[in-house]
């Protein structure tokens, strides 16, 4: 049983460095499209903040304190 050549096709994207317009659509109505993502998944983004606004509250507050224990 022998068996027979095909000829395959290859497909090759690129990118001309001259293409102006890559991703149109990514920066249309970008601030829309932000404050959508906010609006349903604000608990999730709570839940990644507060931590990290917290932490960095405590070394803020830690650090005045530490400046000020020499005066007293």
């Amino acid at each position: 049983m022998g068996k027979i050549p095909v000829k395959m096709k290859a497909v090759v994207y690129a990118l001309s460095p001259y293409q102006q317009k890559v991703m149109p659509g990514l920066w249309k109505d970008l601030p829309g499209k932000l404050s959508h993502k906010v609006s349903e998944n604000w608990f999730n983004a709570v839940l990644l903040l507060g931590p990290l606004v917290g932490t960095y509250t405590y070394v803020q507050n830690y650090k005045e304190k530490e400046k000020l224990a020499h005066r007293s």
